[in-house]
């Protein structure tokens, strides 16, 4: 955002959009470093950390409200050292603050604005705070600082040791647990008494799409066969993929609804849920075949091919939620538009998308939404598909929403995990080449021979990564060998396993931390451990130690991961909707695991055959001719034909030569 200011600020060097967004404010911000942090020390002045992201619809509000005004900014640099943060390049600070201020008794959120000692520990903090409100509290905090230091001090050091307490200390057991598919079923029990039988999702408002707890009921299901799990599922899928939070024009979906009925979105798009949605669209496909499934999956690659794909490969991170300056306006649409575009098809079409001449939403406009009485059956697909294209191409048209262009490795690789899942469900070899060109894009500007880093903007940021970008590329890698059988994408995965091991690896509680042993040093060193809207970076870890302890015969990486789980065996079972990522890694455990090798010359149409089906509880591998792989080493093919074998703790059947007959052993298996 831009103001009649037209002197930048020294945001404007900066690779982050947020931070570039706030670089003509007359607010003398710094970037988090050494010179601000410096700076506070020798004015013994209190440092302000304003924290958010550039589709954050309230940081908008609040920037322009407070950070453009001359009067409020004169008071922010006359008492204060101001620090602009955007989280997703410096997720580690965010983490540490965000709890502070929760830890103070409020709601997080952003923008979050935190008031810090000049040796970086908080006193006080909040989220948006309105103009008049703003000045107020920066008034009466310079003077609490001023008069009564030694009693912030004393405070902020009691929160400071507080925030250094780990998630683990206080919920971790050491448990050798045992797991067993009765776990699951307390596990499902609980999620089924906060699920939303009417719309799906869990039963509240603002509802948020929480990924990895429909795909842990997916492989309850495949587990248990219990037809309800499913139906949980396939239900949330639906009524997510007809309603608002869903973009029924473009493709791709919202980050949250603020209803229960998924209707009414906070309209920015990350690229985060959509990389995850792939994966659990695809997956419930290839159990259902349900033709909407597949179609969600194909419309989101093609949002994230025409809205979020930099020319070289890499995707972007997010779409803001307003244009124009107006929450919502880019998507939604007055009756007088509908009728511009539709003309006299207008009557049928708006029934179709429960549009009304007084607008559904606000201010006269419509979401387009389809319900129960949306009655297609009176139109052909191919009319309704004509239809949509025409509302498109008015809406391309439109002011654009504001694009987040950073590139960040960790949401990237989650995007190339979801891809290859749409691939190896739906079939579409298109996708596998957007998430290879993607792995290219990251090998080209952000994995190097020594580190991973976190972001790109036109130039890598310095920023090294965080275990999140950690997991997920070791994750990414795993994936891409599972459905292509180079075994190169295998031992870059091992590679890097090895170096989170060694720089991120805390051995006296058996988890890692959040930042590389060599990044800054913070007030704390946390370790993410709770699963929310993205998987907690040591969940993927743990499943990452696991599959690829089977892959490469590490029975240590193996037992590790088993480890974890038990360690934290207690919570899962009591609070799967915020460890369910957890939750899968359990019930592969609690399945036990199979390993499929194929050899021979058509091991990829055979592979590719075997991918459809949904294996959850299977490693694939596999080579045209001979391999170094461990549980490779020695297999040939039978006859000269493509063979598989299927195996179970170290001990195969006999090969077989088709798709099906390896499904059979595998049944008798279980």
């Amino acid at each position: 955002m831009t103001s009649g200011h037209k002197k930048a600020n020294r945001l404007i060097q900066s690779t982050s959009p947020y931070l570039l967004q706030h670089a003509y404010n007359p607010v003398d911000w710094f970037e988090w470093g050494v010179e601000a942090l410096a700076k506070a020390q020798k004015e013994n002045k209190p440092i302000l950390v304003s924290i958010g992201y550039s589709s954050c619809h309230w940081c908008h509000v609040m920037e322009r409200e407070s950070f453009e005004a001359d009067d409020i900014a004169q008071i922010m640099n006359e008492h204060f050292i101001c620090i602009k943060v955007d989280r997703e390049e410096r997720p580690d600070i965010d983490q540490i603050y965000m709890e502070a201020v929760q830890a103070m008794g409020m709601n997080g959120g952003w923008p979050l604005n935190v008031f810090l000692t000049p040796d970086q520990k908080p006193f006080y903090g909040g989220t948006y705070f309105p103009a008049k409100n703003w000045a107020q509290l920066l008034i009466q905090l310079h003077r609490t600082f001023e008069q009564k230091r030694s009693e912030i001090n004393t405070s902020a050091h009691e929160l400071s040791q507080h925030i250094q307490l780990s998630d683990l200390q206080r919920f971790s057991k050491n448990s050798e647990a045992t797991f067993e598919i009765g776990d699951l079923d307390s596990m499902f029990t609980i999620l089924e008494g906060r699920f939303d039988s009417t719309w799906g999702g869990i039963e509240k408002a603002p509802k948020f799409i929480m990924p990895s707890i429909w795909q842990f009921l997916l492989r309850y299901y495949h587990l248990t066969k219990n037809q309800r799990a499913l139906e949980m599922v396939s239900l949330t899928l639906t009524k997510m993929s007809q309603g608002g939070i869903y973009d029924q024009l473009g493709g791709g979906f919202s980050r949250y609804s603020v209803d229960g009925e998924w209707f009414a979105p906070h309209f920015e798009k990350m690229l985060y849920d959509n990389a995850q949605l792939l994966s659990l669209y695809s997956e419930t496909y290839s159990i259902t075949k349900n033709k909407l499934f597949k179609n969600i999956a194909y419309e989101t690659v093609h949002w994230l091919q025409r809205e979020m794909t930099n020319p070289e490969g890499g995707f972007y991170s997010a779409l803001d939620a307003d244009s124009e300056g107006i929450e919502g306006k880019f998507y939604s649409w007055t009756y007088p538009e509908l009728e511009a575009v539709l003309q006299k098809d207008t009557n049928q079409m708006a029934a179709y998308y429960n549009a009304t001449p007084k607008g559904n939403w606000e201010h006269g406009r419509n979401i387009l939404f389809i319900s129960e009485s949306s009655d297609a059956s009176i139109m052909s697909e191919d009319f309704i598909n004509s239809k949509k294209k025409q509302l498109l191409a008015t809406r391309s048209a439109r002011i654009r929403p504001g694009l987040d262009d950073k590139i960040l490795t960790g949401w990237n690789a989650m995007t190339i995990k979801g891809l290859v899942d749409a691939y190896n469900y739906v079939g579409e070899k298109r996708f596998l080449e957007m998430a290879l060109s993607a792995m290219d894009f990251l090998e080209k500007n952000l994995i190097t021979n020594e580190h991973i880093y976190r972001a790109f903007k036109n130039k890598r940021s310095e920023t090294k990564g965080f275990l999140e970008d950690y997991a997920f590329v070791i994750q990414a890698y795993y994936s891409l060998y599972q459905s292509t059988f180079n075994e190169k994408f295998i031992r870059q995965a091992e590679r890097w396993m090895d170096y989170a091991l060694s720089h991120f690896f805390d051995e006296a509680e058996g988890f890692f931390y959040f930042t590389d042993n060599d990044a800054e040093k913070l007030i704390a060193r946390k370790k993410e451990v709770f699963d929310n809207v993205i998987p907690s970076s040591n969940s993927v870890m743990a499943q990452n130690l696991f599959h690829l302890g089977i892959v490469l015969d590490r029975d240590d990486w193996k037992s590790l991961a088993v480890k974890m789980v038990s360690t934290l065996s207690t919570v899962i079972k009591a609070e799967p909707g915020y460890a369910s990522n957890w939750g899968i890694l359990m019930s592969v455990m609690s399945a036990g695991t199979s390993e499929i090798v194929i050899i021979g010359a058509d091991a990829e149409a055979v592979r590719k055959n075997l991918s459809q089906h949904f294996l959850p509880f299977c490693s694939v591998m596999g080579s045209v001719s001979s391999s170094q792989l461990p549980l490779l080493k020695g297999r040939i093919s039978v006859n000269d034909q493509t063979t598989l074998y299927v195996c179970r703790d170290k001990s195969c059947q006999l090969p077989v030569h088709s798709v099906e007959a390896a499904l059979s052993q595998l049944n008798n298996n279980r």
